[in-house]
């Protein structure tokens, strides 16, 4: 049985956060429809606050913590990313960029991303199409059609009021997340190169004359 790592991101500040919420929301819809296609779930989830300390010395110091880097080699050795930030000024936080930023800018190339955000306001739910979709188009990855905005009216609330209910629009996007990742095989960390003696390559470049 194949299986397919996820790191799920939550920016969340709050104890209970409804980043985390919604980010826990995600992951299960994943896991549930990738387990019902025949492959094991592994699951990851990184609470940003935790690190946030951590983030911000790796700025001024160029070193990662241990349990920083114990989260960025997860992140890298994941097939998916589950990314969930509240919104402040119209955009992802600060401490979600700065996470981003701690990142090999080559680390989330071609990897599944869902996308999800939260605010106190419907106004803010443009922020996933102007300011995290870019980003993540930016950093080159496979980002789901769907993401997911949750504003105070989701919670709690499954009746449908003229839009999609919040379970709808989760199991729509981590559908199209599963998609993605069922395309993908495993991550997989490139083979080391292999160092030659400089006469083999003179001799290899030689014949090829």
């Amino acid at each position: 049985m194949e299986t397919r790592r996820i790191t799920v991101i939550s920016a969340g500040l709050g104890v209970p956060s409804s980043s985390r919420l919604l980010a826990d929301q995600l992951a299960a819809s994943a896991e549930r429809q990738l387990a019902a296609a025949g492959y094991a779930v592994d699951i990851e989830v990184v609470e940003l606050r935790d690190l946030a300390v951590d983030i911000a010395n790796n700025f001024v110091t160029g070193y990662a913590a241990p349990r920083l880097a114990e989260v960025i080699a997860g992140v890298e050795a994941s097939d998916g990313l589950i990314a969930v930030s509240p919104v402040f000024s119209a955009s992802y936080s600060g401490l979600f960029k700065s996470f981003i930023d701690v990142l090999d800018p080559k680390a989330l190339e071609g990897k599944a991303v869902l996308l999800g955000a939260t605010a106190g306001t419907d106004r803010h739910q443009m922020v996933l199409d102007f300011a995290m979709r870019p980003l993540f188009t930016y950093l080159r990855t496979r980002t789901a059609a769907t993401a997911v905005f949750a504003g105070p009216q989701d919670w709690g609330n499954n009746d449908d009021d003229g839009g999609s209910p919040l379970s709808v629009r989760v199991d729509r996007a981590a559908g199209e997340f599963v998609g993605l990742l069922r395309d993908s095989g495993p991550q997989q960390k490139p083979a080391a190169l292999e160092s030659l003696p400089f006469e083999q390559l003179l001799a290899g470049i030689s014949s090829q004359r």
